[in-house]
């Protein structure tokens, strides 16, 4: 049995959808889980955040649910200052400078 769902296309508005068109994406950090879901409407796919209550709520409706977590790396300390948009910028044209950047490899290779 398909419980029936409304959720909000932001584009199309109030849509109808069943437990099979509705995913739940449970974060182990709270405040991080959402919902997604292929709007009936216009096709779009659409992302929607999921606090304690609508998670419990598509849980229990029998939605199915992917859990998930944010990587350790992203709880590291990080040094130093922050990069801005030239640095990026920056650093695209050195590696596209494929040449010099292999010299420069074998330099440190060599060293």
């Amino acid at each position: 049995m398909n419980a029936q769902i409304k959720a909000t296309c932001p584009y199309c508005g109030d849509v109808d959808l069943t437990t099979q068109d509705v995913v739940l994406h449970e974060c182990s950090t709270g405040g991080l889980s959402y919902y997604t879901f292929d709007c009936t409407g216009c096709a779009r796919s659409i992302r929607k955040p999921a606090d304690t209550h609508v998670s419990t709520l598509l849980r229990t409706g029998g939605v199915r649910v992917e859990h998930w977590s944010i990587p350790d790396e992203a709880a590291e300390a990080h040094h130093g200052p922050v990069l801005s948009v030239d640095d990026l910028l920056d650093f695209v044209i050195e590696l596209s400078k494929t040449e010099d950047l292999a010299a420069a490899a074998r330099r440190v290779a060599t060293s």
